[in-house]
């Protein structure tokens, strides 16, 4: 029962997205797990998987406790081979998943050098994703190794380390960093031709775009080196600095706009301010948790959790940037009724109201859509999720630049003008009946 439980968890695992760096050194200390997700990568047809371990060592807190190196092992499984695994486990006694007829064995402990090490490689003749994963049907040994793993698919004769439905990233990702950069040019352009105009919430919104730029053009080397190489030299260093401060950046943006911050109004109301002060310590948290899923990958024990840690992270965040715009509209909604400018309150009423939709629909559609269409599509196109996404962040961000551009008779400021024209006039009134 337990080991159908450890299965039906490496499965659900599988199917989330990690790094792709496809040359990983991994240190296993003392590791009594009976099931170990390695790496999962997406094979076209001639794709290689190299295995290479050293320093193996196992022990048993039971001392009358005898080793059967057949049941420890490298095997290669797919994920459509998992319920069948299960069924496997539940009529057969004394189960191990080593045996099992819907898994590839690379080999096993009893292959072993005398100096505790084995090398071997093997090429995937049937393409498909496949995962790999170490197996221990004797839990009560905990196993400790050091281990390399290399896979990678041959291209026009040469080695190519990402996954078959990712090697279209790198271009993907450049063409979007040409379109930032495009749009900085131009969001840059229209600050300077109405720089009398422009509120400190527009260069807030410059380094948004900056921001972004940077981390898709790092994503974008991360990615050719990988494919070229199977490490990202440092890019995905880079990748992880820029893509902190875009989301940083992007929900700072996301809660000023809300509140109508140096549009509306040139100061915070404490609770708003409270807001940022939550908000900015949790991206902290979520792009921390990022890294170490990225990084790490499901062979570490505590994997799991980090994963937990920042979907949670991220819905908190998610929810939290929603109520300054909730706050507005409700505001505008008893200010329409008693300052008599109804119509005045009604036009911004409506613009928050668009910008609360398009916020909304931009958080389910990245969060909850994308999620859904990566899991159920085919490997061999799992550049589609990652362009869904980038697709709707342009479209986002296209919304809230052209929405709150710096233009003399923005929407936002041509109501407060109006009001102040009122007054004016109205002080011009009294001053002569005054005299």
């Amino acid at each position: 029962m337990i080991q159908q439980l450890l299965l039906l968890t490496v499965a659900v695992i599988s199917s989330i997205r990690f790094g792709s760096c496809e040359i990983k050194d991994v240190h296993i200390v003392e590791d009594s797990r009976p099931i170990i997700l390695f790496e999962k990568f997406g094979f076209a047809p001639d794709g290689h998987v190299g295995i290479s371990i050293k320093r193996v060592s196992w022990k048993s807190k039971h001392q009358n406790a005898k080793l059967d190196l057949s049941s420890m092992g490298f095997f290669l499984v797919r994920d459509v081979s998992y319920p069948q695994i299960l069924n496997e486990s539940s009529y057969t006694d004394g189960f191990c998943v080593l045996s099992s007829m819907y898994v590839q064995n690379l080999f096993g402990f009893d292959k072993l050098a005398p100096d505790s090490t084995f090398n071997t490689s093997a090429v995937i003749d049937q393409p498909d994703e496949y995962n790999l994963v170490f197996g221990n049907c004797q839990t009560e040994f905990h196993v400790s190794m050091n281990v390399h793993t290399e896979m990678y698919n041959i291209h026009d004769g040469e080695k190519d380390f990402l996954p078959a439905g990712q090697t279209s990233l790198p271009k993907l990702y450049f063409f979007f960093f040409l379109v930032y950069v495009a749009i900085l040019a131009a969001w840059g352009f229209i600050c300077i031709k109405q720089r009398l105009t422009v509120h400190k919430i527009h260069l807030i919104m410059a380094a948004l775009l900056l921001f972004k730029a940077l981390k898709m053009i790092c994503a974008s080397e991360d990615k050719m080196y990988i494919r070229k190489t199977g490490t990202p030299h440092g890019w995905d260093v880079a990748f992880y600095i820029f893509g902190f401060l875009k989301g940083v950046t992007l929900f700072t943006v996301i809660v000023l706009v809300g509140t109508g911050w140096s549009f509306l109004k040139p100061y915070l109301q404490e609770r708003e301010k409270i807001i940022l002060m939550f908000v900015i310590p949790l991206q902290v948290l979520e792009n921390i948790a990022s890294v170490v899923i990225s990084e790490t990958g499901p062979v570490k024990k505590d994997w799991f959790a980090w994963t937990e840690m920042f979907l949670l992270i991220d819905v908190v965040c998610c929810c939290t940037i929603l109520f300054p715009i909730f706050w507005s509209i409700r505001s505008l909604k008893e200010a329409s009724k008693t300052d008599g400018k109804a119509a005045k309150n009604l036009e911004k009423l409506t613009l928050f109201k668009q910008f609360y939709t398009v916020v909304i629909a931009y958080l389910y559609f990245t969060r909850v859509v994308v999620s859904a269409i990566g899991a159920n599509i085919n490997y061999r196109y799992d550049w589609v999720p990652v362009a869904a996404a980038e697709g709707a962040s342009l479209v986002f961000y296209l919304f809230i630049f052209y929405h709150f551009q710096p233009v003399e008779r923005n929407p936002y400021l041509v109501i407060e003008d109006v009001e102040d024209t009122t007054r004016n006039q109205t002080l011009e009134i009294e001053d002569p009946m005054e005299s």
